[in-house]
């Protein structure tokens, strides 16, 4: 078990461990693919490792904003599958990332976790379209790292060491919580980062909507509410 006195702040991945993307991305996949015949083609598990792909892929070389790696998302599921999606189509993914919720015991957790530590978003997302999902998330940030503002991709260390600049604490006192091991775990402890890996329920066990990789994380969860009285435990 974790130290947890030792850190004095929680930086946490957003889309995927505090937000359930997964909902999000299938219904608006599964819609697009319906539009065109398709939806009878696979299963859930294999559109979340598609999307995790073809996200890795879209994020790799130059810089561009994350509704273009959306954009880029939808078109390869095109490729994929035979059809060539209309204009609508290719931004409804973005759109759709607006009206994603957070999981069900997000907003208890964050109200406990705020109580003893400062609060901080690592994301792989553009401001705007965080922007949106900020209130629903009802718990103050001490700080606010896009890749937008880093020019990067997680698993790229630049938004890791970009969020380690601005927080202005010890990398030994900062504990990265994040859903993806490929994302969050492997970069942050190569920065000497503590990490939790929040290991949710998926359609695709283990691994979710991300490229998959292996790491030791410094502890396990199957949610945030399980972090939560892991950190409170006296």
């Amino acid at each position: 078990m974790l130290d947890f006195s030792r850190f004095a702040i929680l930086t946490f991945d957003c889309y995927g461990t505090l937000i359930n993307w997964e909902n999000g991305i299938l219904r608006c996949l599964n819609r697009i693919l319906a539009a065109h015949g398709k939806d009878k083609d696979t299963d859930d598990a294999t559109l979340l490792q598609l999307y995790g792909d073809f996200e890795a892929s879209a994020e790799q070389g130059e810089y561009r904003c994350y509704r273009d790696v959306l954009h880029s998302v939808v078109a390869q599921f095109g490729e994929r599958f035979g059809f060539v999606p209309s204009n609508e189509e290719a931004d409804s993914l973005a759109e759709s990332l607006k009206k994603w919720k957070p999981w069900p015991d997000t907003l208890a957790a964050l109200r406990v976790l705020e109580t003893h530590f400062q609060l901080a978003i690592i994301s792989n997302v553009d401001d705007d379209l965080f922007a949106a999902t900020r209130p629903q998330l009802e718990v103050d940030f001490a700080q606010i790292i896009t890749a937008q503002q880093a020019r990067a991709y997680k698993p790229s260390l630049k938004i890791f060491e970009l969020a380690l600049s601005r927080i202005g604490v010890p990398a030994h006192r900062v504990l990265h919580v994040g859903q993806s091991i490929y994302h969050d775990v492997i970069p942050a402890q190569s920065l000497g980062l503590a990490t939790v890996w929040v290991n949710r329920t998926s359609a695709r066990s283990g691994v979710g909507a991300v490229k998959a990789a292996k790491a030791r994380p410094d502890l396990q969860v199957a949610s945030l509410a399980e972090l939560a009285a892991a950190c409170t435990q006296p």
